[in-house]
């Protein structure tokens, strides 16, 4: 009992070194482990003090390069959090939103991951909280020219839960990732990400059709929109090429005005 505050400040200690001064260290999966076993033990309600060493400490080891070598026993510590305080979820959520990984797809993949397990956790209150950022990231996963992410986020649809909270706040998401879907269907190349894109828009029909319908006649009228400001865009540097040969200027016209 009186070694219990020594233990978590030499992991502390540790955690800090690993996030701000060296990306990798020996044993961090083990105290890990061993931590998570630890957390299943604490009593309830949770102390201030957990709950600051989850934010402090455990949510920023996931922007560490080495996060692969852990990351299942981290993972497992959040779970962990989460079964015993459900209203820690949109902390952790958005913690990983906060921390995504924006050039490394395998990251890309393990935080996706970790997202469905914290969302099986989440209750629909805690879910409302960060639905919409975490929506406008998941619409972005599925326009991933990486097959891998868009075919790992599309499987979000399979888990029956997750889906079950995607149509209780269905008139907030279904705008949010009926655009992505869309585009996905006509411009992705893996034919296997076509296929899972297919099934994800018929579940979003068949749940609301009426909504899908506006949904999906608001995405083409931005997609509309979206080619009408290239096709402005291109007119406009042709004039600007235009009145640097006639002029000599060299000053520089190639911002669209708004």
């Amino acid at each position: 009992m009186t070694l219990r505050s020594i233990i978590r400040r030499a992991m502390q200690q540790l955690f800090f070194k690993i996030i701000y001064e060296c990306d990798s260290h020996n044993g961090v999966a083990e105290l890990l482990e061993i931590l998570g076993s630890i957390i299943n033990g604490f009593a309830l309600p949770l102390k201030d003090e957990h709950k600051i060493f989850l934010e402090k400490f455990l949510i920023p080891l996931h922007k560490v390069r080495t996060l692969n070598s852990f990351h299942q026993q981290l993972s497992y510590c959040m779970a962990q959090y989460v079964e015993k305080d459900p209203k820690l979820a949109p902390m952790i959520l958005s913690g990983a939103l906060r921390l995504w990984p924006m050039t490394s797809t395998p990251k890309e993949v393990v935080f996706l991951n970790e997202v469905e397990e914290i969302l099986e956790l989440t209750q629909p209150p805690e879910f409302q909280l960060v639905m919409t950022p975490l929506f406008k990231r998941i619409a972005k996963c599925i326009r991933s020219p990486h097959f891998q992410v868009a075919e790992r986020v599309l499987f979000l649809w399979n888990n029956d839960y997750i889906v079950k909270l995607i149509n209780m706040n269905r008139k907030v998401l279904f705008p949010l990732v009926v655009g992505a879907l869309y585009i996905n269907s006509k411009s992705h190349w893996n034919s296997t990400v076509h296929g899972l894109t297919y099934n994800v828009l018929k579940l979003l029909m068949e749940a609301d059709p009426n909504l899908f319908d506006e949904c999906s006649a608001a995405s083409s009228d931005a997609r509309a929109d979206g080619r009408d400001d290239d096709e402005r865009q291109k007119r406009w540097l042709a004039i600007c090429e235009q009145y640097k040969a006639r002029t000599g200027s060299t000053f520089s016209l190639s911002a669209f005005p708004r």
